[in-house]
């Protein structure tokens, strides 16, 4: 990878199955070799990098005798354990040819939802990449239902990159970035999308899903780990893994057209601690608010006050998450909470002017 003059310092990498199965049920040895040579040279220029790989389940399968992704849940969670450990052997064995050091780490979703252990894995994350190691991250697949059901490392990356406050997200896939038009069947594709300055309906409607047997996801998911990542300050370049000499820059005043890939700039940046409470946070209940705390909220950035307060739904207490919905039901934005719902409700009858939601502590959501 060409090494722009503004060198990000810290970015993290996606390489999803696809890439290091070609499309097949296992592995292939010159996939893995040609990727963990790019993650190098990356290193190499001077940046700490953050894998996240998936890989796991593909590499389980032959394990079990499997010619095709199984459906089972049962059966994925067996391959994802048989797998892990063939996974991260191949990568240790990659990147000590190149004189470096990996170590494995297995997320859940709960590591999110949860505060401290959030924290707690960004400190880990960070301590690794000080001695000089770097962290090779998937989603702990053999233990986690939800994970396996409805996770993509699309979205982990997103999230790791968010929570370790990185300079970019490189998304690696098999094809060149986003394209105006792209037929997932035949392949055939056209006009092929530099940047993307903000992720619109139309946008979403350019992403389509995966029929590979090895891997899930697709554009879809590629596009919403975007709008995740830029929106705690990330940019995001989607780009093509089957290249031996990627031009990326996630600085704008040095991104230009022989930049590789699909660009997303940062457009909307909440901060980290919003971050977490906008799409981190475990969402505990519902809060109702009339149009004029709507306004004030999205508009002014005011704080909630408990005479905007409608409806409480739910059982949540003081200092969790809870969603913040208009009177139509839309959930605009969400916010820890400095009461109970038994409390808020005891309050919001007594229409007391007290903060129920402090502006450092809501985010307004897209």
């Amino acid at each position: 990878m060409k090494k722009s003059a503004s060198t990000s310092q810290k970015i993290v990498i996606k390489i999803g199955a696809s890439l290091l199965t070609g499309g097949r049920t296992t592995i292939v040895a010159e996939n893995l070799e040609r990727l963990v040579r790019l993650v190098a040279g990356c290193y190499r220029d001077g940046r700490k990098v953050i894998l996240v790989t998936s890989g796991a389940v593909a590499s389980g399968l032959e394990v079990l005798g499997f010619k095709r992704r199984p459906t089972l849940l049962s059966e994925l969670q067996a391959a994802a354990a048989a797998g892990q450990n063939i996974l991260m052997q191949a990568y240790a064995s990659e990147f000590a040819k190149h004189g470096l050091k990996c170590a494995q780490i297995l997320i859940t979703r709960e590591d999110f939802h949860d505060r401290q252990r959030y924290l707690n894995a960004r400190s880990t994350i960070n301590t690794l990449l000080h001695h000089g190691v770097i962290p090779v991250i998937n989603e702990n697949d053999a233990v986690s239902t939800e994970e396996i059901k409805f996770g993509d490392n699309d979205t982990l990356s997103a999230r790791v990159a968010a929570a370790v406050e990185a300079d970019g997200l490189l998304i690696l896939t098999d094809i060149d970035g986003l394209y105006d038009y792209f037929d997932i069947k035949s392949g055939a594709r056209k006009g092929l999308i530099k940047e993307v300055s903000a992720i619109t309906p139309e946008i979403e409607k350019k992403a389509c899903g995966t029929d590979k047997d090895s891997c899930i996801g697709g554009m879809s998911t590629k596009i919403a780990a975007a709008r995740i990542a830029t929106n705690a300050g990330v940019p995001v370049i989607l780009a093509n893994g089957l290249k031996d000499d990627l031009k990326i820059s996630f600085n704008p005043s040095s991104f230009h057209d022989d930049c590789d890939g699909t660009r997303f700039p940062v457009v909307n940046f909440v901060g980290s601690k919003k971050h977490w409470i906008g799409f981190e946070a475990e969402v505990k209940g519902r809060v109702i608010v009339d149009d004029g705390a709507k306004a004030a909220l999205t508009a002014k950035g005011c704080s909630l006050l408990a005479p905007g307060v409608k409806g409480v739904e739910g059982d949540f207490k003081a200092g969790q998450v809870v969603d913040i919905c208009d009177l139509k039901g839309l959930c605009f934005a969400r916010g820890k909470v400095n009461f109970s719902s038994t409390e808020l409700n005891e309050t919001k009858q007594k229409k007391a002017k007290k903060e129920v939601v402090h502006r450092d502590d809501l985010a307004i959501l897209d």
